[in-house]
């Protein structure tokens, strides 16, 4: 064992050690995953790294989380900082919301990660945000779940979309996010953790918080927003824009049947990937929109064991058995380039469900969560291809609306082939592979259920192509990822929004209309609940600028 001080930088055992003032210390370890899951080894591991001849006296808190699994030796990196004879300070998370009551008033179209978010901020910023949903709240969703589910009916204003929380708050709350740039991500994460998610978020590498845990954060958000003096709005729709001199002077809500206009001052748009009716209230006023790229595909679903043994290393499903009592449900991340398409996985989720996600009559589509433990038997991850706009050639008579009509058109096809009711399409994925079509189908998760069918005739030649070829490359990274164990199911078509609402990058507002702000998916600025969430901040900013 030795010890170089160098300005206060410690080398112990080959780690990075920095210190601070009061004796804590930031430690780096490596250790096997049954050794991770016990606190009293895992305090000796740290000792030792310390140069300590015991544990007595340490005091340990772990910061990050992740694992190592390139190799049969599967590790767990750990980051623990560490404190010497003084008990470590409990963290915690200080808000700085402010009663609003009479401030001056933001409007917020929808109550997805962008809308909450941009309503909290409005509340640190002495703005008083007034959010409209189209939707119900999450208790309410429910019942329109269980209707796609058990009935095959689709709710348009209340479905996995549409309502409190947003298409995340049942799709699994996954949190990962590389967009570090573009706001404070740990202060999202201790927000979340404010209002009831586990602190195990801000540990894990790849945190999620479940299906099931999630409804209960949205409505103590919602709770927070309303105490400090915030509206909120549900089942009122946004149907018209009043717009003078390139502002938005009013705005027309439909609520229950009943349509009223109020005069708003800022507008926040954050509707969501899927909100297709405010891109064409928006072109139809002549407010500038445009096609963008987007990616369309299929969920691929797999026993969640033939991704733990190849991911694991493992060769027989007692070792699978075996190790997952210290691991979780092992997830993959693929991508591959293919005749000049980028096909990519997306959304994975390990124990997960595939769940139907039309917003409308005459669609079938797919996503996939997971609950908080991931212990479901299937792992479902969707299987992306990357459109350009040459890819909607076809549809070029609809100016900027093309890359929509792309996406109604293959989502309307997914319902015909599987029965006109939300039964999805699919196919056994080794016999796409090889061009064959499936006699049978494997046991899937979704619930709706699924009819065989020719995914080549519902995805087009390009899509099909594209998807084929990268199967067989990724049947060379995953071990038995090409079976007929496993199912892929179509379609998988809101990866992203078709359309974008440009703005300006400095000021956030619309490139016409001056108190406008086109916010995250929907206006295709972000790619998720964290990206959407600093997003509906940084436009929260914005006014708050604007005001002062």
């Amino acid at each position: 064992m030795f010890i170089i001080k160098l300005n206060r930088l410690y080398l112990i055992s080959g780690f990075f050690i920095f210190t601070f003032s009061n004796l804590q210390y930031k430690i780096q370890i490596q250790t096997t995953p049954s050794n991770a899951a016990d606190a009293s080894i895992l305090k000796e591991e740290v000792a030792q790294h310390l140069g300590l001849k015991s544990s007595e006296g340490l005091y340990i808190k772990l910061l990050k989380r992740s694992i190592d699994a390139r190799n049969r030796n599967i590790k767990y990196n750990l980051t623990f900082l560490a404190s010497v004879n003084e008990p470590l300070k409990e963290e915690s998370f200080s808000n700085n919301y402010q009663n609003v009551y009479g401030k001056p008033e933001c409007h917020i179209i929808g109550a997805g990660p962008a809308g909450l978010f941009a309503a909290l901020r409005c509340l640190e910023l002495g703005i008083k945000p007034v959010v409209i949903e189209r939707g119900k709240n999450v208790k309410d969703r429910r019942r329109d779940l269980a209707a796609i589910n058990k009935e095959h009916i689709v709710n348009p204003e209340s479905n996995y979309c549409f309502g409190e929380g947003g298409a995340g708050t049942y799709s699994d709350g996954k949190l990962y996010t590389r967009s570090s740039k573009r706001g404070d991500i740990e202060k999202v994460l201790k927000t979340l953790v404010f209002h009831g998610a586990s602190s195990e978020i801000l540990i894990d590498s790849h945190p999620h918080i479940g299906t099931n845990k999630l409804p209960q954060v949205i409505t103590n958000i919602r709770e927070t927003i309303l105490n400090y003096g915030g509206e909120i709005h549900f089942n009122t729709k946004l149907v018209d824009l009043e717009v003078k001199n390139e502002e938005i002077t009013a705005i027309t809500l439909n609520q229950e049947n009943t349509t009223k206009t109020i005069p708003v001052k800022n507008l926040i748009l954050a509707t969501g990937h899927s909100a297709r009716d405010i891109y064409y209230l928006l072109h139809s006023k002549n407010i500038l929109i445009e096609a963008k790229p987007f990616a369309l595909g299929v969920r691929v679903e797999h026993p969640q064991h033939v991704i733990d043994a190849s991911q694991y290393h493992c060769k027989t499903i007692q070792e699978v058995e075996s190790i997952r009592h210290y691991l979780p449900a092992a997830s993959y991340s693929l991508v591959q380039q293919v005749n000049g398409y980028g096909v990519y996985s997306f959304c994975m989720c390990p124990g997960g469900i595939i769940a139907p996600c039309a917003t409308g009559p005459e669609q079938v589509v797919t996503n996939g969560w997971s609950p908080s433990k991931r212990n479901n038997p299937f792992a479902n991850s969707g299987i992306v291809v990357g459109l350009s706009q040459k890819d909607f050639d076809a549809f070029n008579s609809k100016g900027p609306l093309a890359g929509l009509a792309l996406q109604q058109a293959i989502e309307k096809n997914a319902w015909v082939l599987g029965g006109k009711t939300q039964a999805a399409p699919a196919q056994a994925l080794s016999d796409f592979v090889h061009k064959k079509m499936s006699s049978a189908l494997p046991l899937c998760s979704y619930q709706p259920g699924v009819k065989s069918a020719d995914m080549y005739e519902l995805l087009g030649k390009n899509i099909s192509n594209a998807l084929q070829l990268a199967f067989k490359q990724f049947g060379t990274k995953i071990k038995n990822f090409i079976t007929n164990e496993a199912l892929i199911v179509g379609v998988e078509s809101r990866t992203s929004t078709p359309v974008r609402i440009p703005r300006d990058k400095i000021s956030l507002t619309h490139l016409q209309i001056k108190n406008l702000y086109p916010c995250a998916e929907g206006a295709g600025y972000a790619g998720g609940i964290m990206s959407a969430a600093m997003d509906g901040e940084k436009c929260a900013e914005a006014i708050a600028k604007q005001l002062n």
